[in-house]
């Protein structure tokens, strides 16, 4: 079944500020890497609990947040994307922060997604993305940091080879639709 995004706005003549439209790639960001998570799952690997399969959730949901920044990266000054990218970021750490209080209890979730984002951030800056999207070595990090997330088991020995030849390039074209949708 196909996951339904909502990437159009309902009056498409006002304008939207950067930080709504963040919100909006944040919301539909969420429900890629939810679905990303349980794909996963469905092509049997397994994750130990829900805490595991939340920090798989946070992987996407990063690769995607240093994806959008590169694909508005001529578009908007550094200023606009900064703005852009931290609406964004708080965004997804508050969907990340409420799911993982219904899920596993009260916790310092936000601080450590933003931490974490923040980390990931400098790993990252060493890839290259271009039109045709993030690289080989961008691919490979996400699922080696996946694989990181869910343990290396034998289950989950090629997680790796999944996320990189299915579900990050996937992940990234439906995330491209999003974001031109939304700055249009």
């Amino acid at each position: 079944m196909a996951l339904r995004l909502k990437s159009l706005w309902h009056n498409e003549d006002s304008e939207r500020t950067l930080a709504e439209i963040g919100g909006a790639i944040a919301f539909n960001a969420w429900r890629l890497a939810v679905d990303k998570a349980i794909s996963l799952h469905s092509h049997n690997f397994a994750y130990r609990d829900d805490a595991q399969r939340l920090a798989v959730v946070s992987e996407y949901l990063i690769f995607q947040a240093l994806v959008t920044e590169r694909m508005v990266y001529e578009a908007l000054s550094e200023e606009q994307r900064r703005e852009l990218v931290t609406a964004l970021v708080l965004k997804m750490a508050d969907h990340l922060d409420d799911n993982s209080r219904s899920m596993l209890g009260d916790g310092e979730y936000r601080d450590r997604f933003v931490q974490t984002f923040n980390q990931r951030a400098g790993e990252y800056a060493e890839f290259q993305y271009n039109d045709e999207g993030p690289s080989y070595p961008f691919l490979r990090h996400l699922g080696y940091e996946i694989q990181q997330a869910m343990g290396e088991s034998q289950e989950n020995r090629w997680v790796i080879d999944q996320v990189m030849d299915s579900d990050a390039p996937d992940l990234h074209k439906q995330l491209r639709r999003v974001v031109q949708n939304l700055f249009s």
